[in-house]
């Protein structure tokens, strides 16, 4: 039956199990600190899994960002329109990013999120300023693209993919053999992040035992309704802002969207599962 079902499919059963084994390591007792389960177990092979997990996709991240814009740039072919695609994007994400950012501040500000929690830590966590939006901005061009690459500046690494897809378009023919040998490697790059998505019910049965046994319910619970806001606004900013965005500016069939979008999403939920 388990190799009859979608991954999908699969992620949710390893959730699920995941979450009752968790409860019980808890609530039997066994996850006392220095017992052999605490050591050996949760804190042992459940960690060791779920890091080497959530350490392999970010290891895809930048080199699936960078190669796929690359291609993505040759592929359109002109640099003319390139541009206007460009413009259109921008004022498109920003104007997502905006409701995004709306949204979840209403449904906070409505719902009180918050209020009354007092959860007693012995942590302590220092804010760091804003950066000044000129420092924004003057980031998003890498004074050293290795750099950026190794500390994952996704704006630096776009532009970076962005200038070198717009070079390749330049040059013309003779860049022919570069242009197919990175898609080629992106072949290679999406194969790889097929194998390691396999993988995904097993690094995230891991997550969610070790988090589950360390935690119990009454922390998970308190933090119910924070989850349950969490959730409503992405789900009311993908399902109802993203589709009408869709609809209105590109004339794309919202089930083709979803079928596409399927396996990003599940990539990007993983990864931030941690």
């Amino acid at each position: 039956m388990w190799k009859k079902l979608g991954l999908t499919g699969k992620i949710i059963v390893a959730m699920v199990l995941g979450i009752i084994l968790g409860l019980f390591i808890n609530y039997s007792g066994l996850n006392a600190e220095g017992g052999f389960v605490s050591t050996y177990i949760t804190n042992g092979l459940l960690a060791i899994i779920g890091k080497l997990f959530v350490n392999s996709l970010k290891m895809l991240v930048v080199p699936l960002v960078l190669i796929s814009l690359i291609c993505g740039v040759c592929g359109i072919g002109d640099i003319r329109l390139l541009g206007r695609i460009g413009t259109k994007t921008f004022l498109i994400y920003m104007m997502t990013t905006a409701l995004a950012i709306a949204t979840a501040i209403g449904l906070g500000s409505l719902f009180g999120i918050g209020k009354g929690m007092d959860i007693a830590t012995e942590a302590t966590f220092e804010a760091k300023s804003a950066p000044p939006l000129l420092d924004v901005f003057s980031n998003i061009v890498p004074s050293n693209p290795i750099s950026a690459m190794a500390n994952g500046d996704m704006l630096s690494i776009i532009f970076f993919a962005i200038l070198i897809g717009i070079s390749i378009l330049m040059v013309g023919k003779p860049a022919k053999g570069l242009v197919q040998s990175l898609e080629l490697i992106n072949e290679v790059i999406l194969k790889m992040v097929t194998i390691i998505m396999n993988l995904a019910p097993y690094g995230v049965f891991a997550l969610l035992t070790k988090a589950m046994a360390e935690l119990g319910l009454d922390l998970i619970w308190s933090l119910l309704g924070y989850v349950a806001v969490l959730i409503g606004s992405l789900a009311f900013h993908f399902f109802i802002t993203m589709m009408i965005v869709l609809k209105l500016f590109s004339g794309l069939s919202i089930k083709t969207f979803l079928a596409k979008m399927r396996e990003v999403q599940i990539f990007a939920f993983i990864v931030n599962l941690r």
